[in-house]
């Protein structure tokens, strides 16, 4: 690789030297810290109804919690699950949203991973790093977050929000959709700093979640045939995990026949609409595929599907994965399913084990080896929230971003001005 002229690098200094000054300019300026923050958020006041823009109060964070500013965040189906379909009658009010990215305004007591500046993405999953499920290889489950006992229960009571003199819900650990938000740090990422925040918020959720069923949790081999049921974002990227782990064959499944040039973008091969066939999708793909596929990934949340995905795998070593949630029906199958040598697994994020997992889809993103902008369909702001909530409800989008806070997204803490210059992660 040939040396950079002089001037470059001079050049380079001199930009870096700025950015400390900028760096040492912004921490001046966090007088917010230690104070209640009075900024805007969508909240759902009760289920089933439209999401109300208010300014709510923010309370600074307490100990191992981070106040972070959120900048971008995506609208998921699980943000939609809770409003429309399992609507909690003890889940209200809440700020939903889970899948953002932001940078940290203030760090309370006994914070030392974290600083003013840092950008990270708010996890879904926890990761204690200390219990013997954070411990273990075989999960990434933890004993200490939201999801450890009931991860039916997303609405958290204990949560750093009040409107109108009444305490919101924190959603998931999260609440993206909200200017400021108060995080436990063993939830947090601390990212690259040179990633879009508008780009990598998606891995906080959908893109992780069906990118690392294939490559994580059915362990798709190469040469293998797949089939991922469901072509919405996480469908998607359990479609690009499985090319990337060497998939000679990935037969794409939906009833909507538009997504399958999309699917085709992440590496599908083949594509069938149950609506076509008037037998079985699993007779159909059995049929395909001399006997069934070798893996099968349902990223819908229907149990109907999750009974098909299973049984269009061939008997012997076929590997069924459900990713799509849902607890408002019971799952069912025939017992002979198992006997035959069928085997069924359910992956939550991905089985990635969350603040290592995700720096490093963000350094995949980074390198090009992971998709991200294919996946946005629509930009919006939260104002715009039910705008977008309602093109997702309907099918017209795969992820829709929108943008909370403005923010000049270029700022490099003069730390990491190595990395930015080498360009590797």
């Amino acid at each position: 690789m040939v040396s950079p002229p002089h001037y470059t690098v001079l050049q380079f200094f001199l930009s870096q030297l700025l950015l400390h000054f900028l760096t040492l300019s912004f921490a001046a300026k966090m007088t917010t810290a230690g104070k209640v923050i009075k900024c805007k958020a969508a909240v759902a006041w009760e289920p089933n109804k439209p999401l109300v823009i208010e300014e709510i109060e923010v309370a600074p964070p307490q100990a191992n919690e981070i106040r972070i500013k959120i900048v971008a965040t995506g609208v998921c189906h699980t943000d939609l699950y809770h409003l429309f379909e399992g609507m909690p009658k003890d889940g209200f009010p809440v700020v939903l949203g889970h899948e953002g990215a932001g940078i940290v305004e203030s760090v309370g007591p006994g914070v030392t991973e974290f600083q003013p500046g840092d950008k990270v993405i708010p996890l879904v999953i926890s990761q204690c790093q200390q219990c013997r499920f954070c411990k273990s290889p075989g999960t990434n489950q933890c004993e200490k977050g939201w999801a450890a006992d009931r991860f039916d229960v997303m609405a958290l009571a204990d949560s750093r929000f009040t409107c109108k003199g009444k305490k919101v819900l924190q959603f998931i650990e999260t609440s993206t959709f909200s200017e400021y938000t108060v995080i436990n740090q063993m939830a947090v990422a601390k990212i690259d700093p040179t990633a879009p925040l508008d780009k990598v918020c998606l891995l906080a959720c959908g893109v992780t979640t069906g990118y690392g069923a294939a490559v994580n949790t059915a362990k798709v081999k190469p040469d293998s045939t797949c089939a991922v049921f469901g072509l919405g974002a996480v469908g998607l990227a359990a479609v690009m995990g499985c090319k990337a782990a060497g998939a000679k064959r990935i037969i794409a499944v939906d009833i909507n026949p538009e997504k399958f040039e999309k699917a085709k973008v992440f590496g599908a091969t083949d594509f069938v609409n149950p609506k076509d066939h008037s037998k079985p999708i699993s007779q159909v793909l059995s049929e395909m595929t001399d006997g069934g596929v070798d893996y099968s990934l349902e990223c819908v949340g229907n149990v109907e599907v999750m009974r098909n995905a299973l049984e269009s795998c061939v008997k012997g070593w076929g590997v069924g994965v459900i990713v799509g949630a849902t607890d408002l029906q019971d799952f069912s199958t025939r017992p002979n399913q198992f006997l035959a040598g069928r085997t069924l697994k359910g992956s939550l994020f991905g089985g990635f084990k969350s603040k290592d997992g995700v720096p490093l889809m963000v350094r995949a993103y980074l390198n090009k080896k992971v998709k991200l902008d294919e996946f946005i369909t629509h930009n919006m702001t939260l104002d715009q929230v039910n705008d977008a909530m309602e093109t997702m409800k309907h099918g017209k989008c795969i992820r829709t971003v929108l943008n909370v806070s403005p923010h000049k997204d270029h700022y490099v803490p003069f730390s990491d001005a190595k990395t930015f210059q080498s360009g590797k992660t």
